[in-house]
């Protein structure tokens, strides 16, 4: 499948983790990781330098038995995955329950602060919001900023309002000046495209595990740049709703099969308090 080299290995890592280890008290042994990700085209290698880069971040934790060593979650990496996991299967791509509430939030730094203004839009793009002036960014619905804004040590100069439009305000032409959506809605009919074709094709079990890692992989990059603006105020062919029916279909037919072979590739380990 075209566009599948794109995807970082560390992306696949808390997929593979979110689905084998999360919720389960495991660590799973370093060689199986290597022998799945091999299976996705991974060489040992870039397989190895992931899990030692995921162990600096504090994303993984090292568990030894005998000779073998294993690795199970931190509380950040858990913290990442259940996020992961409400944005797939709570959250969704379509948001149709909109109460018509938006989140503004106004800033102003020095002229002399580019990073720290770069690091506040990327976050801001982040967490579904969009430039609706220079200094004015807006999301839909109620978003929680003020962690991000603490860790990046701007909460003095920045001020976040809950606001609803004025009667008569045409929301979908400020969305359609606020988003970019023609690059989220062709990645959207990119993974239908791509995908589709699993709906009725049936892979072996080894393939079935690999193309599932990719395909939630994938799934999640996708809604986690999706703003989710209200369903009502975008076009009426957004692919988005079509494009989460195609991940669920080919997430369950793909899934028994994933199962058989994860229980047959996998070591897993229960995983002991830390020290």
């Amino acid at each position: 499948m075209t566009g599948e080299e794109s995807l970082r290995p560390q992306s696949l890592m808390l997929t593979f983790l979110g689905d084998q280890v999360l919720g389960r008290d495991v660590c799973v042994y370093s060689g199986s990781v290597i022998d799945v990700f091999a299976r996705a085209g991974i060489g040992e290698q870039a397989t190895r330098s992931t899990l030692t880069r995921m162990v600096g971040r504090d994303l993984l934790r090292r568990q030894r038995e005998g000779r073998r060593m294993y690795f199970g979650l931190t509380e950040r990496s858990e913290a990442v995955l259940r996020d992961g996991e409400r944005r797939i299967w709570q959250t969704g791509a379509v948001n149709r329950h909109w109460d018509g509430t938006w989140t503004l939030l106004g800033f102003s730094l020095p002229e002399s602060w580019q990073r720290q203004r770069h690091d506040l839009r990327s976050q801001l793009t982040w967490s579904g919001f969009g430039p609706l002036f220079n200094g004015l960014w807006i999301a839909p619905g109620e978003v929680d900023v003020s962690a991000l804004v603490a860790e990046l040590g701007l909460s003095a100069h920045v001020k976040v309002f809950r606001a609803h439009a004025d009667t008569g305000m045409d929301i979908g032409q400020m969305i359609e000046e606020t988003w970019e959506l023609s690059d989220l809605a062709g990645q959207y009919e990119v993974f239908v495209r791509r995908w589709q074709p699993w709906e009725d094709d049936l892979p072996d079990a080894d393939e079935a595990l690999v193309l599932r890692l990719r395909l939630q992989t994938e799934w999640l990059r996708i809604v986690r740049r999706d703003p989710r603006l209200p369903v009502k105020h975008l076009p009426d062919d957004w692919p988005a709703d079509r494009a989460e029916k195609t991940f669920r279909a080919v997430h369950d037919r793909l899934s028994p099969l994933a199962r058989d072979a994860s229980e047959r590739l996998l070591d897993l380990v229960p995983a002991r308090p830390q020290a």
